[in-house]
């Protein structure tokens, strides 16, 4: 998805390097046995230097959600939800923000694509280490659920949806005659 390009640690500044994030990688093993992964970029070196109103994102009040429910059943209307994959991951980042990748991670980030990523990693006190500057927001930074509003909401903005005033969460368009709400 191109979330980040490699950098060389070498052209970081000390406040750059004392700025980056940490890159958190969670596994858990489901009930059928498979594993599942979470990666997250550690934000909290973040709140020293953004503002709450920088990075808070709206999201959908409850009145809103059981009023679309109710209006969806009095008019038996067809309901569907959706996932988009790696959601925040779609929008650009609006800042510059490192995320350093330690141990097994840098290695396996290697591995993926070693032409792109071996050059860039260093060893630090036995650990191989590759810094990357994001190009699309990740989750656990903090302007990662704004920025991928903003992009949502433009989009449906762009194919006709009208963002509700009192709710920044909800959008509606005529469709063949009938009301559709995102």
């Amino acid at each position: 998805r191109k979330v980040g390009k490699p950098i060389d640690s070498n052209s970081l500044t000390r406040d750059q390097k004392r700025a980056t994030l940490r890159y958190l990688m969670f596994l858990t093993k489901k009930r059928c046995g498979r594993i599942k992964a979470r990666g997250c970029a550690d934000g909290r070196k973040q709140r020293e230097t953004t503002r709450k109103q920088d990075a808070s994102a709206p999201t959908v009040s409850i009145e809103a959600v059981m009023l679309s429910a109710t209006i969806d059943a009095m008019e038996e209307r067809d309901v569907i939800t959706a996932d988009i994959p790696g959601a925040f991951m779609q929008a650009n980042m609006d800042e510059v923000v490192h995320v350093k990748f330690e141990g097994e991670m840098a290695e396996m980030l290697v591995k993926l694509d070693p032409k792109l990523y071996r050059k860039y990693v260093k060893d630090d006190n036995g650990k191989p280490v590759l810094y990357v500057e994001l190009l699309k927001a990740l989750y656990g930074t903090l302007k990662a659920a704004l920025l991928f509003w903003k992009l949502l909401s433009s989009k449906l903005v762009s194919l006709g949806y009208e963002i509700i005033p009192y709710d920044w969460c909800v959008s509606n368009k005529m469709l063949n005659g009938k009301q559709s709400t995102i």
